[in-house]
């Protein structure tokens, strides 16, 4: 479990094909003498298992379901990628609960300045939009955000300075594709209403 909130900009050393996906290395400014094998740590929201590790940089497994769903088998060396590690007793929650498993991605439709701060708007499939909620969250390339705005399948948010430096969303233009998880909350609701509506007598 993570919060969405991004604790380091780290840098992709390598992807590399393997039989049941891939492996990716990244440098990071985390602190790796606290991450053990086994940890999990995501990687623009993708929930992935470190395998190996030195001095300022570890390595992850990538499984083949990963790549099909995320953006993470384009990432190329040199690529920025946000990183946090998962959620601990005693951390504070200053995001929303997010399980670093993609839902699928979305498009960078446009980015508009207003003032310090710019507001995203994004594409997404109709199977993600119906789960977007005016003033919820949602989880793009794993940071934590408000939706400001929602129509149709598409959906804005306002991002501040400090989101805009400490994150990939920073450097993102027009056109590019983004990791999206829905509120995980939204969809048990959705499922247990389903579930009530299956078992009440018509």
């Amino acid at each position: 479990m993570f919060t969405g909130i991004i604790e380091d900009l780290g840098t992709v050393e390598s992807l590399k094909p393997t039989d049941q996906g891939a492996v990716i290395s990244v440098h990071t400014s985390l602190p790796v003498a606290e991450i053990t094998i086994g940890d999990s740590i995501t990687v623009n929201g993708a929930c992935l298992t470190v395998i190996s590790k030195s001095p300022g940089r570890f390595a992850m497994d990538v499984s083949a379901e990963t790549l099909r769903c995320t953006g993470l088998g384009d990432l190329k060396p040199g690529a920025r990628v946000n990183l946090e590690r998962c959620l601990t007793l005693g951390k504070l929650l200053g995001g929303h609960l997010v399980s670093g498993h993609v839902d699928g991605i979305g498009r960078v439709v446009s980015i508009k300045p207003e003032g310090d701060s710019k507001l995203f708007s994004f594409e997404v499939a109709p199977a993600q939009a119906r789960y977007l909620v005016e003033k919820g969250s949602v989880a793009i390339d794993g940071i934590s955000l408000t939706i400001f705005s929602v129509k149709d399948n598409n959906f804005s948010v306002e991002l501040i300075p400090h989101t805009l430096r400490s994150t990939t969303l920073g450097s993102r233009q027009a056109g590019d594709f983004v990791n999206i998880e829905n509120d995980m909350l939204v969809k048990y609701v959705e499922k247990i209403l389903t579930l009530r509506a299956a078992a009440t007598p018509a």
